[in-house]
């Protein structure tokens, strides 16, 4: 880790070190898998698919199903065309998923293979669809993967069958664990509103424990209610990088009017999801919510005085950070620093519509700090240095910042390799909000503790 003085920054005008991200391909797979019966399938080496599969696999302790086109020298050189068909071919005859979806990797798409002409030349089963997405790890991060999947089944699967829209709601959830989907769906089914929720991984990635294995768990978006999708009357896009674009493709294929709000973390976004339905579906909030909003104001008001003034770094995917930003304002805390790794988008000018968002917040609540889209930990990282924090929240990788400056740590977001059971547990909603403020306080006072015991030993010494 960096050792330099206070005020000292190493500028770069190129490389990344630690990136606070992944790459394309792996959105796109964890996408794929919130298809029922879908199999993701890479098309490029053995060991880009195998890279995937582990890094999702450590993150979710669930298994990770997967077919690539196992590129050899050959394919490297002239194309995996006839590798890809052979793999479609082989796919539905010995997995028999009902979807196949393609994404592509590095090597795939420096070479330009033509993936809709190769698939519309394969074999597909009668009934068996395939479908794809460009998702070039040089570009963009893991969300972008995301995104472009989920845009993929738009294009492929999404129809409009009536002019008359169906009192039904699109739900885009993001690139979010299950137990945040399935958290999601409950405020949403609470409200008595009908939805389609894709991609949705809840009861894919985790599914129970039975003693037996299953090829393709219960869960997951059937094929027939994706194409339902271009008959609801809204499309909710939840976070602006992971599922802005698939809403607003569906709203130009189906006219199915898309409107993008923050991912429901804290008090703010999660009433922003529940304002917009009661609005566009012209429902009453039942007391179950309100009693759960009114904990969670609760449990924010007791526990004030561990929170107010604390100063916090964040990193992560974007929009998980916008939501965490707007919560740990809201419980009087400082996000001095705020950094993705996702390249910044171009909306809302030339810094991107990441620091434009995040730099209003901080405005709004009379603050300054340092924000920043496509940085990397190692930048982070000095940034602590010369501006020290109370807390730091992200993901795995942020262990060794924590442990060189001895910082509390907050583990959220993708991925986290070292702890269990994150994926089932929401951070979504009112009652995720409930857990993440009983992480923040546990984080801080066990540090609160520890100091203590630390000037009690040295009073009896």
């Amino acid at each position: 880790m960096l050792d330099c003085t206070p005020k000292e920054i190493i500028k770069r005008s190129g490389g990344v070190i630690n990136p606070a991200k992944t790459c394309q391909p792996i959105g796109a797979m964890y996408a794929a898998l919130g298809i029922h019966n879908c199999l993701p399938h890479s098309h490029g080496s053995q060991g880009c698919c195998a890279y995937h599969r582990s890094h999702l696999t450590r993150h979710f302790r669930e298994p990770v199903m997967a077919t690539t086109s196992s590129f050899t020298e050959g394919a490297s050189v002239f194309g995996g065309g006839g590798n890809l068909k052979t793999a479609i071919k082989n796919v539905f005859a010995i997995y028999n998923p009902d979807v196949m979806a393609v994404h592509t990797t590095c090597l795939s798409e420096t070479i330009g293979d033509d993936i809709p002409t190769l698939i519309k030349s394969a074999e597909v089963p009668e009934g068996k669809v395939v479908i794809h997405a460009n998702t070039p790890s040089y570009q963009g991060s893991h969300i972008t993967g995301f995104s472009n999947m989920v845009k993929g089944m738009v294009d492929y699967l999404a129809r409009s069958d009536t002019d008359e829209k169906k009192e039904q709601v699109n739900i885009i959830p993001g690139f979010i664990n299950p137990g945040d989907m399935r958290e999601i769906k409950r405020l949403v089914s609470k409200m008595g509103i009908k939805f389609i929720m894709f991609p949705d991984t809840s009861g894919v990635m985790d599914s129970p424990m039975t003693g037996k294995f299953h090829m393709f768990p219960a869960g997951g978006a059937r094929v027939e209610d994706i194409r339902d999708t271009g008959n609801s009357r809204l499309t909710i896009a939840l976070g602006y990088y992971a599922s802005s674009n698939p809403a607003h493709q569906l709203e130009r294929n189906c006219r199915v009017p898309a409107m993008t709000i923050k991912t429901p973390i804290g008090i703010k976004a999660t009433d922003d999801l529940l304002m917009t339905l009661r609005g566009k579906f012209t429902r009453e909030i039942p007391y179950e919510l309100e009693e759960e909003r009114g904990q969670l104001v609760d449990v924010m008001t007791d526990t004030h005085h561990h929170f107010y003034g604390k100063k916090v770094a964040i990193f992560g995917d974007p929009d998980i950070l916008t939501g965490l930003t707007e919560f740990v304002l809201s419980l009087g805390m400082r996000p001095v620093h705020v950094l993705t790794g996702t390249p910044g988008g171009t909306l809302g000018g030339p810094q991107g519509i990441f620091e434009k968002e995040i730099n209003e917040m901080l405005a709004a609540a009379r603050l300054e700090g340092r924000v920043k889209a496509a940085g990397d930990l190692f930048e982070l990282h000095q940034w602590i240095k010369n501006e020290p924090v109370d807390l730091l929240m992200g993901n795995t990788y942020g262990k060794y910042i924590a442990r060189a400056e001895d910082i509390p740590f907050v583990r959220v977001g993708f991925p986290i390799l070292d702890r269990s059971t994150h994926p089932y547990l929401p951070i979504v909603g009112y009652r995720g909000a409930m857990r993440l403020v009983e992480m923040i306080s546990n984080a801080l006072l066990d540090r609160q503790d520890r100091d203590a015991a630390d000037e009690d030993l040295e009073l009896v010494m």
